[in-house]
């Protein structure tokens, strides 16, 4: 079988997408030109493989390289405490480890805490200088660091701000300059506003309050094409940065954890698979690696359905890991 524009966009109707939904995917392997299909009906915005959508976390796997670079260069001590640079956190700043952000293990308080924290203040978009100062207003921790496992985009904006002081340069200019540029991934950008979405974007319909307007833990406007580059960049270790992007935590008392640096590693009968989901109202995003297999894909979506995109991903991820030659 050949996992062709036809399979992939029999793979999308699978999934439960029906004729209205917008989605582009591409897969690429070393064998040959990168595949690519649209799924798209009617005249609405169409949503190809060169158009930029959100793509929500997985900027966390862009902000984990941004903070592999710095790491690598002596800049970033990922074992100090965070309130090294996060002083306008309470006390509590001091028990956690840069380390424990990374792979969630750090037990901030939850998302929705903040959130309720965020709006009693009067904010009315998710962003990073309102989930900090609604943080320094919360004086206790959900549990004791390096305790449990939590996902977390609160530590992720945390480790944002974090590579910003240390860098002294904003993170979508750091990201554009050592990882944007260097992949010639031109459609991508990390956004912070003041509107909702960037100028670039290719909308189904236009973004509603709360906008995603935090970095680190989101803000990852992209393409399905860049989002490819960056695949074979990891997987051919272009930026020097795979080895440290995939290697996984663990809780302080030994237990193995299967997430890295803003990706989960695991194992899918015997083969190695990095992975992560993005999703905001309305936009959906996947993006998965088959190293051992030398293969990848990336899907957008205008629909916010986590179901009809996880649906998506494990039977393309099940496709190539049984076999199917591009």
């Amino acid at each position: 079988m050949v996992l062709d524009e036809l399979e992939i966009g029999r793979l999308i109707r699978a999934a439960g997408y029906d004729s209205a939904t917008r989605v582009a995917v591409g897969v690429s392997s070393p064998s040959m030109a990168p595949v690519l299909a649209i799924h798209r009906e009617g005249n609405a915005p169409a949503l190809d493989c060169e158009g930029v959508a959100y793509a929500g976390s997985l900027a966390k796997q862009i902000t984990g390289a941004c903070a592999a670079l710095l790491a690598q260069n002596g800049t970033l001590d990922v074992d100090a405490p965070i309130a090294d640079w996060l002083a306008e956190l309470p006390r509590w700043s001091r028990t956690i480890r840069v380390r424990q952000l990374i792979h969630h293990t750090a037990g901030l308080p939850t998302t929705e805490a903040v959130w309720e924290q965020m709006t009693s203040a009067g904010e009315s978009d998710w962003t990073s200088d309102g989930v900090l100062t609604a943080l320094s207003t919360m004086h206790e921790l959900e549990r004791q660091p390096g305790a449990a496992y939590a996902y977390s985009n609160v530590g992720y904006i945390c480790l944002a701000r974090i590579l910003e002081r240390l860098s002294g340069a904003d993170l979508s200019t750091f990201a554009e300059k050592h990882l944007f540029e260097p992949l010639q991934m031109r459609a991508t950008t990390v956004w912070s506003g003041p509107v909702p979405s960037p100028p670039s974007a290719v909308l189904a319909e236009p973004l509603r309050s709360p906008a995603p307007l935090s970095i680190g833990d989101g803000g990852l406007w992209t393409s399905v094409r860049d989002l490819l580059r960056w695949n074979d960049a990891l997987l051919a270790d272009t930026l020097g940065v795979a080895d440290a992007l995939h290697t996984t935590g663990a809780l302080d008392d030994g237990t193995p954890l299967d997430y890295a640096w803003g990706v989960r590693v695991f194992r899918v009968g015997g083969n190695r698979v990095e992975s992560h989901g993005g999703s905001w109202e309305g936009a959906t995003a996947k993006l998965v690696r088959l190293p051992d297999l030398g293969v990848s894909f990336a899907a957008l979506a205008h629909d916010g359905s986590v179901e009809r995109m996880a649906a998506l991903s494990s039977s393309l991820q099940d496709e190539l890991l049984s076999g199917t030659t591009l």
